[in-house]
């Protein structure tokens, strides 16, 4: 079996076509040619805007034309990680997997986020069987690296005074209200030494963290490949001189780190004491992480001695910040019981071009000052170091309406369908929706989806059940805004 045979059959086959589409962030143009192609191939009016986003329009069902225009809202880009260093996601199709009631990929994120949410919308554009007002499809640009399409939408593009989001990750749950965010990055310059001769060189790699969604998982304690990493040449730093050669961990600001490595040198006299210090080391994370990182794996193996490293003192001070600086929980909420308020996540440490090192830390909350706040300490702290610190634009959240016509409709219609009422939740990850409401500040809006796990790394999966009933209760949702 594979994914085109699930139910119901029309989303399942649009999703199938869209998971064979590359569609990295900043990298969309196959994909919305891909919405292009679909428009033309079923008649559908459709344009697109400077920055790229694609709305297609959809006519109401005869009789149903004074209903309120109703947009749904997905987004075109995917994460892309992958368990294999070589995968090619500007090229390379996603394999699926069915495993019993789950969909996953096959060693990769499987683009569900927000895949799904595409195929749910176009679903609805060729759905003949329907009976809905006026509909819009809104598919954006860049949603995961800097929520672009959202933040530059095109005067004009939607009219419509209703807009679903199908970018959430939960089944019976209705979200209504996101935290905000910004990008700090800090930027080292170092000058290249010679490597010492007399220093023997070794390779620490960390590999197998389960990750995650740095809004959705951050609460749930799993290990930042960054900050072990550090920690472990902090450590080792604090009774060896350590040449630090190489150093590279994360890739994306709104995923945890799932892998790190550096390459560094010891003095020749010393090499034994750093794989007895590693030992004890992992010795430490696994005693920690016991049950909750089953597949983490730190390693040590010898390397040749490079020709240049880091200058001492840009190791010392980066080592020291990185391991220094926040990560994770920062506060709960006081007003939604269980959600986190506020977070950080220290993303990645990537070696560039000309003698940089950057170091990149996303900061979420629903409360604005809160989050600069949390910026400013990263600031604080990285200036210290002597890191070159800026802040990006960051996007608003989005405020939660407890009287929203559309979230009681929603709700309504997932009852009436499967005898559950949904929960009434906020999200910490970030939505698109703030930005949204900062353009349209009359848009009624929600936000629901299936179930998604693991979303932003390899493990991600989607629940076969949930998507039959994610499809039902769109459907439920327009034939309910029709008969207003």
């Amino acid at each position: 079996m594979t994914i085109k045979d699930l139910q119901p059959a029309l989303i399942w086959n649009i999703f199938d076509q869209i998971t064979k589409v590359p569609r990295p962030s900043k990298k969309e143009e196959k994909i919305r040619q891909f919405l292009l192609d679909f428009a033309a191939k079923h008649n559908i009016a459709v344009k697109t805007d400077a920055i790229g986003n694609v709305v297609m329009s959809k006519p109401a069902t005869p009789g149903k034309e004074k209903a309120p225009t109703v947009i749904l809202q997905g987004h075109m880009d995917m994460v892309c990680e992958s368990n294999d260093k070589n995968f090619d996601f500007e090229n390379n199709p996603i394999t699926t997997i069915i495993d019993g009631e789950w969909v996953h990929a096959d060693g990769t994120t499987l683009g569900a986020d927000n895949g799904i949410g595409m195929a749910a919308a176009l679903a609805v554009m060729i759905d003949d069987k329907l009976v809905h007002g006026p509909v819009e499809a809104l598919f954006t640009v860049d949603e995961e690296t800097g929520l672009t399409g959202a933040n530059n939408l095109g005067d004009g593009m939607i009219t419509g005074t209703m807009l679903v989001n199908l970018d959430s990750e939960d089944d019976a749950e209705i979200f209504v209200g996101c935290a905000g965010g910004v990008d700090t990055t800090c930027d080292f310059h170092y000058e290249r030494s010679l490597a010492p001769t007399d220093f023997h060189y070794f390779k620490v790699d960390i590999s197998g963290g389960l990750g995650g969604h740095s809004g959705g998982d951050i609460h749930l304690g799993r290990a930042n490949a960054n900050k072990l990493l550090c920690r472990f040449l902090w450590n080792l730093s604090q009774k060896h001189e350590v040449a630090l050669v190489e150093i590279d961990g994360g890739n994306l600001r709104n995923a945890i780190p799932r892998a790190a490595h550096a390459v560094i040198g010891v003095h020749t006299s010393r090499k034994e004491d750093v794989r007895v210090a590693l030992n004890h080391f992992v010795a430490d994370v696994e005693s920690e992480f016991a049950g909750l990182e089953p597949t983490l794996k730190i390693t040590l193996e010898s390397v040749d001695r490079p020709e240049y490293c880091v200058d001492s003192e840009t190791t010392t001070k980066l080592i020291e910040a990185v391991y220094s600086a926040p990560h994770g929980v920062m506060s709960m909420s006081r007003s939604i019981e269980g959600l986190v308020e506020s977070s950080t996540n220290l993303a990645s440490i990537k070696m560039l071009p000309e003698n940089h090192i950057l170091v990149t830390t996303s900061q979420r909350s629903d409360v604005d000052s809160r989050k600069w706040d949390i910026a400013n300490q990263v600031e604080a702290l990285f200036t210290l170091a002597g890191a070159t610190v800026t802040h990006g634009d960051g996007y608003p959240g989005w405020q939660p309406n407890m009287d929203s016509q559309l979230m009681h409709i929603a709700s309504d219609a997932y009852k009436e369908l499967y005898g559950i009422t949904p929960a009434i939740k906020a999200i910490h990850a970030g939505l698109e929706c703030g930005l949204f409401r900062l353009k349209y500040p009359h848009l009624d809006m929600v936000s629901f989806g299936p179930t998604l796990q693991g979303v932003h790394s390899p493990s991600e999966r989607m629940h076969i059940p949930a998507v039959e009933r994610f499809y039902g209760q769109l459907t439920r949702i327009l034939e309910k805004i029709a008969d207003l």
